[in-house]
């Protein structure tokens, strides 16, 4: 057999295989192990290999590629050159190939640098549908990595007999700077995860250590990072695609659950449950769901949330992370939950668009999320209104991941660290501190440190205290950051057990909160001073929050106010007894009675602080102002009054969408059913409640019909008449009636807005009579919560 050179055509036929990948390809596992990262800026190392034997030529280590060297196959040619171009610090990618024209075999392969070439620019009209592409622009363009380098090796077959390769065409010089030895491993074509790496990661994997921590003890193993041979974004992928295999078809156990509770229609008529991709296949992805109690939860308690990623990137080995809240005990209440198969940005942005769906479309205030580049970049997204912070606890959690060495080396780092963080009182001393900090310790170029000071914004409290986070307090951990499902989910849960532990879980919080609801009516806390604001306080707030409100107040017998500035508002300086140097700021409006502080603790947390509490104590301001006692930390949180403001605010907002008004429609008529069933005395109030609110939707959609009917016919006019507009639409009477004169009409003008004021006042009267009913419906419910609590207690004291 003869071939021609590639340059001449000759008879053969000549195949340009272009086997390079799109640049925004998805990650992949390759044919020799090499793990692609989708976050990566170089182009994707290609194989097409028909063998799995590799034959490396035996020469020393540091030979080079020269014309007319032999190899015993292709794959053994390829290799070769990956192996020298690691050994130089450069990536490789196959370029092009050539066929036979009789039996279509290969018969000739180009090598190249990774860097050959430059980018296609894609057709825009062709991308512009595509996720990642605004008006036909790439939303985040990658950076560009090929710059026309011309290295290269070309192999071409010797003969049909005898199988062997040899080169034909080296190029060994570059347009670009290599990299060295210690980066090397970087390189795309050069990154492996190796049989004992993948071991030594599933091992580690199911003992519920994340990727940080894997990396860590791989390279502890190997003796360095480049002896690893990756890098941790590549850990994580084999870890996400191992994850995936791990969990096969158990995610249709969850399916078939939560199918299985929404077909009890009359137990949940509400649940919501969504799937990324087909739920019929396995080619489902993420999975979300939210129960009818969760979604009542956000009307009252959706103001700040939490997604907890703990379990699927700390702790646990089930990728779970569930939407949490703070109820007006402290107490964490569950918000919707997650599985989490898929972790890529587009993932999370479908995750948060159908949960912000579930919760009617209303955004929170404030969300606290792990330090995860791909879920701020969703949050953004999805949630541009709302603050977005980075939990403080899992950036310290890892610190003693990042910093091990350091924090082993120098003893007092991190309790400094903590102290800067959280003791700071403003944004010039946190910034002093933390240059300080680093400075004593030589940081400066530690590359952990400069990218959570980078974040600073979203996670360290000086930034964030002008925003609500429903905590209690800036140095401590409040309560609500324990995870719901704490206790019920290990290292060890598999998701046919979850799906047990879930419903427990559901019922040991609901039991909790009935009990706080029981200690707060039945349990009088212990009032401390003579002061009628407290006495107040105590009949507003739940006890706990009421517990530290009373703290707060308590501790003003210490402090001293003094007046620095005085005009329209006074300003304040006030700080402890015998502590000058620490002051703080308050200044008050007396006339409006709003007063602000240098600490923000009611914008942070939604309660006073101790020194606002002192310029109302030697102002003589005896009560609480009723806009300093936000009703989500009332006794009354979830109480009708509550529930009649919120469907005012749907009312009065019509742009809303048909979708979010009939999810609340329904939600606030879900409440009436859930209660009425209750007792025979609710179930009566409910209904008649339910039958008078009918009467009064037909009534308006009569009137809506007739509207309706006048606007058909052309004569808007008798829209803005009224009731006249019956008898003197177009200007003259309907049927054979005389027409009225100019002061005829007036007195039936006044006569009819007379009869439409005395119909407001009723509607008034009603109103206020239905939030009577809704109160007392609220009433007997907890009231029902609590003698169920005292019969458990009952029973539980008995049996012991």
């Amino acid at each position: 057999m003869e071939f021609e050179p590639l340059t001449q055509l000759g008879n053969e036929v000549i195949e340009f295989d272009m086997i390079g990948l799109a640049d925004d390809a998805m990650d992949i596992d390759h044919p020799l192990n090499v793990v692609v990262d989708v976050h990566d800026d170089e182009d994707h190392l290609l194989h097409n290999s028909t063998s799995t034997t590799t034959t490396i030529p035996p020469p020393d280590a540091n030979l080079e590629p020269f014309e007319g060297m032999e190899f015993e196959s292709e794959e053994a040619a390829k290799a070769f050159y990956n192996s020298y171009a690691r050994r130089v610090g450069f990536s490789t990618r196959v370029s092009m190939s050539r066929r036979s024209r009789r039996d279509g075999a290969i018969i000739q392969r180009s090598f190249v640098c990774a860097k050959e070439g430059f980018r296609v620019d894609k057709d825009k009209d062709k991308d512009k549908d595509k996720p990642g592409h605004v008006d036909g622009r790439v939303k985040r363009p990658r950076a560009e990595t090929r710059v026309g380098c011309k290295a290269m090796l070309v192999v071409k077959i010797q003969d049909s007999h005898s199988a062997r390769w040899a080169v034909s065409n080296f190029v060994r010089d570059h347009n670009h700077e290599l990299v060295p030895p210690d980066k090397v491993h970087c390189l795309r074509s050069h990154r492996h995860v190796s049989g004992s790496a993948k071991s030594l990661i599933d091992t580690l994997q199911g003992a519920g250590i994340g990727p940080s921590g894997i990396m860590s003890a791989l390279i502890k193993e190997y003796g360095g990072i480049s002896n690893v041979g990756f890098t941790e974004r590549d850990c994580r992928n084999y870890m996400r695609s191992s994850r995936q295999r791990t969990l096969g078809g158990d995610t249709q156990l969850l399916l078939d659950y939560l199918r299985n509770r929404q077909a009890v229609a009359e137990n949940n008529p509400s649940l919501f449950y969504a799937v990324q991709g087909d739920d019929e296949d396995q080619c489902m992805s993420n999975i979300f769901w939210a129960d009818p109690k969760a979604r009542t939860n956000y009307t009252y308690f959706g103001d700040t949330v939490t997604f907890d990623t703990t379990y699927r990137s700390n702790r646990y080995r089930l990728p779970f992370a569930p939407f949490t809240g703070v109820n007006h005990h402290g107490q964490p209440v569950l918000f919707g939950c997650a599985l989490l198969i898929n972790e890529s940005e587009a993932s999370f942005v479908w995750l948060f668009k159908t949960w912000l769906e579930a919760m009617s479309g209303r955004p929170p205030v404030s969300i606290t999320t792990d330090h995860d580049r791909v879920i701020r970049l969703a949050v953004t997204q999805v949630l541009p209104e709302t603050r977005h912070r980075f939990c403080k606890w899992h950036i310290f959690k890892e610190c003693q991941e990042k910093l091990s060495h350091v924090l082993s080396e120098h003893l007092n780092f991190e309790a400094e660290l903590h102290k800067c963080v959280n003791m700071t009182e403003s944004i010039e001393e946190f910034e002093s501190g933390w240059f300080s900090l680093i400075d004593r310790y030589d940081l400066r170029e530690q590359e952990w440190l400069q990218t959570i000071y980078v974040d600073r914004r979203q996670w360290v409290p000086v930034y964030l205290r002008d925003t609500f986070f429903a905590e209690m307090s800036i140095t401590q951990r409040s309560d609500s950051i324990n995870s719901y499902f704490d206790g019920y989910v290990n290292a060890s849960t598999t998701l046919q057990l979850f799906v047990k532990q879930y419903e427990k879980a559901l019922e040991s919080r609901y039991e909790k909160e009935v009990k706080a609801d029981y200690d707060t009516i039945n349990a009088a806390p212990v009032l401390k001073t003579p002061s009628p604001m407290e006495k107040q306080a105590a009949e507003l707030y739940t006890r706990k929050l009421f517990m530290k409100f009373q703290e707060e107040l308590v501790e003003t017998m210490t402090f001293l106010a003094t007046k620095v500035d005085e005009e329209v508002i006074t300003t304040y300086q006030v700080s402890k007894f015998g502590e000058n140097h620490k002051a703080y700021f308050v200044s008050f409006n007396i006339h409006e009675m709003k007063a602000t502080c240098s600490c923000q603790m009611f914008e942070f947390s939604g309660l006073l602080c101790r020194h606002i509490l002192t310029v109302f104590r030697v102002t003589n301001v005896l009560t609480l102002p009723s806009h300093y006692v936000l009703k989500r930390w009332t006794r009354n949180a979830k109480s009708g009054v509550i529930l009649e403001e919120r469907a005012s605010n749907l009312l009065n907002g019509s742009r809303e969408s048909l979708t979010v008004r009939y999810n609340n429609l329904r939600n606030e008529a879900l409440k009436f059913v859930d209660d009425g069933v209750k007792t025979a005395e609710i179930y009566n109030v409910a209904v008649g409640a339910l039958q008078e609110a009918a009467n009064k939707v037909a009534l308006a959609k009569k009137n809506s019909g007739k509207s309706a009917f006048v606007n058909a016919t052309g004569r808007e006019d008798c829209l803005h008449q009224g009731s006249v507009a019956t008898n003197t639409c177009g200007g003259h009477q309907s049927g054979l009636e005389q027409p009225l004169s100019v002061d005829e009409q007036d007195r039936k003008i006044q006569k009819l807005a007379h009869q439409l004021e005395r119909a407001r006042r009723k509607c008034e009267v009603y109103r206020a009579n239905l939030l009577s009913v809704l109160k007392d419906i609220e009433d007997q419910k907890l009231q029902l919560s609590v003698k169920v609590q005292n019969i458990k207690l009952g029973m539980k004291d008995r049996s012991e």
